[in-house]
């Protein structure tokens, strides 16, 4: 992603932040949250310097550092809709127990990786077995000048998992 930020089904949420949150936070984590997160975390008694408002901003600025943007997304469409605004076009992951859902985000999210279920991490050009990455593109076409058949070509991996990590 050009900025590392975390979706958050409402459904979910109250739920699921605090715990990811307090877990971040020990790891020294900073977090930009949207209102309805702070709201979430207040309320769970999680506060304090690392976590931050988010602003329009945040959203597309890769921080290289320490530091998730967490916003909370009525369904599916509306974090489709917020990675095709924000996002690189590069990797973008769900994590449910839905392989439907984990189809349907497939479908709609456009980016050059799509996972379901595995870490954005194994997006690599060793680990589809292209041999050593010497470049990313998130172009659809990446050739100029004369093509043929192979420089018209363009690819969208799309993966599924049980939790797969990268280590």
């Amino acid at each position: 992603n050009t900025a590392e930020t975390l979706l958050v089904h409402r459904s979910v949420a109250r739920a699921f932040l605090p715990s990811v949150a307090k877990s971040l936070i020990e790891k020294n984590c900073e977090l930009r949250v949207c209102a309805e997160t702070r709201a979430i975390l207040t309320e769970a008694g999680i506060a304090g310097p690392t976590i931050q408002d988010a602003d329009d901003a945040t959203f597309y600025t890769e921080y290289l550092d320490r530091i998730l943007s967490v916003k909370v997304v009525d369904s599916l469409e509306a974090a489709a809709d917020h990675i095709e605004k924000y996002g690189s076009r590069h990797t973008e992951a769900i994590i449910t127990t839905d392989p439907e859902r984990g189809r349907k985000f497939q479908n709609l999210v456009d980016s050059a990786c799509v996972f379901v279920n595995a870490s954005t991490r194994l997006c690599d050009g060793f680990e589809f077995g292209l041999g050593a990455e010497i470049g990313i593109s998130t172009d659809k076409l990446h050739a100029r000048g004369p093509m043929g058949l192979e420089e018209l070509t363009t690819y969208k991996w799309l993966g599924d998992g049980t939790g797969q990590l990268r280590t």
